[in-house]
């Protein structure tokens, strides 16, 4: 699907960074902080030659921004912020430490103002990032899958073939055990597409997260919340009158109670959904910093007993990551049905 490229970066005086060799801590900090966040390429190793410069080998990915009309080239010219990107006339450069482009003079300056944040004009980034990849990735995948999955019930007198026969017993799973028994029998029907959709987006996206590839999609915040967002959607916009009145005039309870708890249990309407994202975000970044501390580890120690232990730390705490990622999925799924449950549960039998 890509070219792997393979490129210098020329040492120049206005970017290069302190020649003093930093502590190998503060190295690690610096490429645990770097893999977790969004890039505009897949950066896979670098080396520094006989010549003493920095070789940086990676999948390009297309760089698209908006500055007074849509400029486009591949994300190799950003040479991770160490040189300036002459476009037509005007200058653009990364800035490293937030992987943000931004418009420079000829020399690729930064302008810093007294809070430390960087005045430069910011212009809007439509990038091909490798997040945004590797959902685009995902979101074919599942169709494929599910796409084959559907055409075998159809062929077959609906019993699945070939690796859908994976996927039906999790499928069943989630009508069975998350949908109904949360939802009901009447009404689950109308939100297993969502359930389903999110399940799986959620899985393959975190099992991707432990690959070498360094993606960390579920460890944005801003991806955790677009999936929050949709379940307090779907929630609030689908619910009965009995879900709003058991919020704002509970039955059964004195007036004055009611007043008092009126405001909470709105409240609880929106960090419910917060819940999700945070729990979601926080498990999946702290796997990837625990992770990639402890490979960290063997180059501090630089020993056979302290790199061998790292090692065999690394790779169980790998193992237990891959239970994580199917287990945080799972939760995300059975929240939200809880949720969807709350929000058409009939209490007319009860009263």
């Amino acid at each position: 699907m890509f070219l792997c490229s393979v490129y210098t970066v020329h040492s120049k005086p206005n970017y290069t960074e302190l020649n003093e060799e930093k502590d190998v801590s503060e190295t690690i900090k610096k490429y645990i902080k770097h893999h977790l966040k969004d890039t505009h390429g897949f950066y896979l190793t670098s080396f520094t030659n006989n010549k003493n410069k920095k070789i940086y080998i990676e999948l390009p990915l297309p760089v698209i921004i908006y500055d007074n009309g849509f400029k486009f080239w591949m994300s190799p010219k950003l040479k991770h912020g160490k040189e300036v990107i002459n476009h037509n006339g005007d200058y653009y450069r990364l800035y490293y430490e937030t992987n943000t482009i931004y418009k420079t003079n000829a020399q690729g300056d930064f302008i810093f103002n007294e809070n430390g944040k960087i005045n430069n004009i910011k212009p809007i980034d439509f990038s091909i990032t490798k997040n945004v990849l590797t959902i685009i990735i995902v979101s074919l995948l599942m169709l494929f899958l599910f796409g084959s999955l559907a055409k075998s019930y159809s062929k077959n007198n609906g019993v699945a073939k070939g690796i859908g026969r994976f996927f039906e017993p999790i499928i069943l799973y989630i009508r069975d055990d998350i949908a109904i028994p949360n939802i009901g029998v009447k009404k689950y029907k109308n939100y297993m597409s969502f359930l389903l959709t999110v399940f799986f987006f959620v899985w393959f996206l975190n099992m991707l997260g432990l690959t070498p590839l360094g993606v960390n999609v579920t460890g944005n915040i801003a991806v955790t919340f677009s999936l929050a967002l949709l379940t307090f959607l779907i929630t609030n916009l689908t619910a009965n009158k009995n879900y709003w009145g058991h919020i704002f005039w509970m039955p059964g309870i004195p007036v004055l109670i009611r007043i008092v708890l009126a405001p909470i249990e709105f409240l609880g309407v929106f960090i419910k959904p917060f819940s999700l994202l945070i729990r979601l975000y926080a498990n999946i970044q702290a796997g990837h910093i625990v992770l990639y501390s402890l490979i960290g580890l063997m180059f501090i120690f630089k020993a056979w007993i302290g790199s061998s232990l790292s090692f065999l730390l690394a790779f169980f705490i790998a193992i237990i990551e891959i239970l994580v990622a199917l287990l945080q999925a799972y939760i995300f799924t059975m929240l939200s049905a809880l949720y969807f449950g709350f929000a058409v549960e009939d209490h007319s039998e009860a009263h």
